[in-house]
């Protein structure tokens, strides 16, 4: 193993040396001289390395290695060495005091590149820059206990401020459109809710400019069609009443600064609508796993509990609006749709000779054509094609009550009578659309988020919802669902992974090392890890989420094995016989660049990550900045608080591994050193 110089042994070595120098100045001797010292038999073996003095060679590392150095101190004794050996020879013959002629041949420098000039250059810095870490870390080994209480602070603080950094499934993505829907009053006809979209729209075209308003899409009311319904329904369009507007932007970046500025101005101008925006992206969409909303407060219970859970429902639905952060909350059913009761006198009809189906059916065709209650098919004789025929009375004739109460029924047996000989017509409100989970009926709660982290307004909601527990009837519950579902689950499980992470790598070193104890001292690096992805999030405004999470994890293995290079060299360093305090020193010196050069070379890669630049880079971003902060303070970490930890726990010396002990039958001393110092220790 070679050994290299500390920066105090670099300067005693240099001192040797020019001394040496000077010495060797005094050796130009003559040729008589040269005759008494052969006489004498005091030969200087000029080529022989610098005396020690009395003093151990050093084993530890450092910038200028002993062989080069003593390659540098042959080269300038040679031309004041007279030729020793030729000199000899000669046996005085030869007065001149000239060198071989290898050694008297001056070597032209070689003309260097901007490369090589810019290599010494950098290597020069670095080597300035080595000399004051080391200082650093002499002081930090020589003040532990101010370097324990600066990284506990650090950790300490890193823990108030998790609660404020905040949690998201995923980051918004601005997709460059968005998505609002409108419902108007229940009851409203198609072609009214179509003149409310446009108005809508006028607003929508004067929040947007016009150099960055791409397509403006109106979908209005539930399709006939089952095709129709599959590819375009959400679950908000219940009825005629409802309309999605999607709005497609030429450039993205300015979506949801556009969402938050139609917000209040859609609320002050229809007062009596609902108003509340929908996920545009495909990524958003599935995270909602089809949900109009992220957050999915369902109140579900028997039937006879309907009433009862709808009131409930409505007083929570009144506190969710003053929750921060919570936007576009609002109930999905509808439970006051307008509604025309028809109540047949069957008595009268029986003695007409018609009955209750008979007046269902006749007013089914008139309204909703024949098709609904007796399909007819066509065959076309020339094609061979099936065509359905349907009959039905024109929609524009039956404008009022008074024209419907002149529906006429009849089922061909008997003489046809108007539907008002026949029945009352009363008003009355229905619910419109009426949703079950596992058959029972539930009412829904949407809510989405915004200028306030996910998880932040769930736990406002979970509040809320404990308190209505206690109200809700016999039979009946409360469950949140949606996004806040898959992500608290999520979040369970990588949670769960990090820390079985962290155990297995823990395990795997304690198998590798052969000790308990250093992988305890390696792992010391992992709490300022997880301090830095904090504060980091914390500083850049980014929550805890899916990509942040997986940032940690990566972060965590990287720092992991910087701190295995530096133990490692520090058992090597004990293992030649050097104490805890000078292993340490030695290890912090001579590891710094490889560690500083795996960490730079992460860091850089997840600089343009973590700036979020390009379509959909707000979605890896968290990962970038996780991995920077984490590996950041993990580098510091494992530069200053590692080594100061190992010479804390590695002062007792490790036992020298005997090849004839009987106890260990280990090859490798490395491992015998290992084992023998976890048995020392335990």
């Amino acid at each position: 193993m070679a050994s290299y110089l500390l920066p105090y042994e670099a300067d005693l070595h240099r001192e040797e040396s020019q001394a040496h120098n000077d010495h060797g100045d005094r050796h130009n001797i003559d040729d008589s001289q040269v005759q008494d010292h052969n006489r004498n038999g005091d030969r200087h073996n000029i080529d022989s390395p610098v005396q020690n003095n009395g003093r151990d060679n050093y084993n530890t590392h450092s910038p200028i290695e002993i062989h080069d150095l003593r390659s540098a101190q042959q080269r300038s004794y040679r031309p004041d060495n007279h030729n020793t050996d030729s000199s000899v020879q000669n046996n005085g013959h030869d007065n001149h005091h000239q060198t071989s002629e290898h050694t008297t041949q001056k070597t032209q420098p070689v003309k260097k590149d901007w490369i090589w000039r810019l290599h010494e250059k950098f290597n020069r810095q670095f080597e300035k820059f080595r000399n004051w870490y080391y200082n650093v870390l002499t002081s930090a080994l020589n003040y532990r206990s101010i370097v324990f209480v600066v990284f506990g602070a650090f950790i300490v603080s890193a823990g108030v401020l998790l609660p404020f950094v905040g949690q998201d499934f995923f980051p918004d993505v601005d997709g460059g459109q968005f998505s609002l829907h409108v419902r108007a009053l229940p009851g409203t006809r198609l072609e009214e809710t179509e003149k409310i979209v446009s108005q809508v729209e006028s607003v929508i075209r004067q929040t947007v400019p016009k150099d960055n308003l791409a397509l403006i899409l109106d979908n209005i009311g539930l399709p006939n069609s089952g095709i129709n319904l599959t590819y375009g329904y959400n679950g908000a369009t219940i009825g005629p009443a409802d309309a999605d507007i999607l709005v497609s932007l030429k450039e993205a970046g300015s979506t949801f600064s556009y969402i938050k500025q139609l917000r209040p101005k859609l609320k002050a101008t229809f007062p009596s609508y609902t108003f509340f925006f929908e996920p545009a992206d495909i990524v958003t969409q599935i995270l909602n796993f089809g949900l109009p909303a992220a957050v999915d407060v369902q109140i579900s219970g028997p039937v006879q509990n309907s009433k009862k859970n709808f009131e409930i429902a409505k007083q929570i639905e009144a506190r969710m609006t003053r929750v921060p952060g919570a936007v576009d909350v609002h109930m999905q059913q509808v439970i006051d749709a307008p509604e025309l009761r028809l109540d047949v006198d069957r008595t009268q009809a029986q003695q007409l000779g018609l009955t209750q189906r008979d007046v269902a059916n006749s007013v089914l065709t008139s309204l909703s054509s024949s098709g609904q209650a007796a399909v007819n098919q066509w065959l076309d004789p020339k094609k061979g094609v099936s065509y359905t025929l349907a009959v039905q009375v024109p929609q524009y004739k039956i404008d009022s009550i008074d024209s419907l109460k002149n529906t006429p029924i009849g089922n061909g047996q008997t003489a046809p009578q108007v539907l008002d000989n026949l029945a009352t017509v009363r008003r009355d409100t229905v619910m419109q659309v009426v949703n079950h989970y596992n058959i029972q009926q539930v009412y829904d709660i949407y809510a989405n988020s915004s200028g306030r982290d996910l998880g932040g307004v769930a736990r406002d909601v979970d509040k809320i919802i404990a308190d209505y527990k206690k109200k809700l009837p016999r039979g009946s519950q409360i469950t949140v669902r949606g996004q806040v579902q898959t992500m608290n689950s999520s979040f369970l499980g990588l949670g769960l992974g990090l820390v079985f992470a962290i155990v297995l790598v823990y395990c795997l070193m304690v198998v590798n090392f052969q000790s308990w104890l250093d992988p305890l001292i390696i792992m010391m690096a992992l709490p300022s890890a997880l301090a830095g992805i904090v504060w980091m999030l914390f500083v850049t405004h980014t929550t805890f989420s899916v990509p942040s999470l997986m940032g940690a994890i990566m972060s965590i293995g990287v720092a992991t094995s910087n701190s295995i290079l530096m133990i490692t060299f520090a058992n090597d360093q004990r293992f030649e016989g050097q104490n805890a305090y000078k292993a340490a020193q030695a290890a912090g010196y001579t590891r710094l660049r490889p560690v500083l050069m795996t960490a730079l070379a992460m860091l850089i890669g997840m600089i343009p990550m973590s700036l979020g630049l390009g379509e959909g880079g707000e979605q890896n971003a968290p990962l970038g900045r996780a991995v920077i902060g984490g590996l950041s303070a993990a580098t510091v970490a494992t530069l200053i608080f590692v080594p100061v930890v190992y010479s804390i726990l590695r002062r007792q010396q490790p036992r020298r591994f005997d090849e004839d002990d009987e106890d260990l039958t280990l090859v490798d001393k490395h491992t015998a050193y290992s084992l023998s110092s976890s048995q020392g220790k335990s």
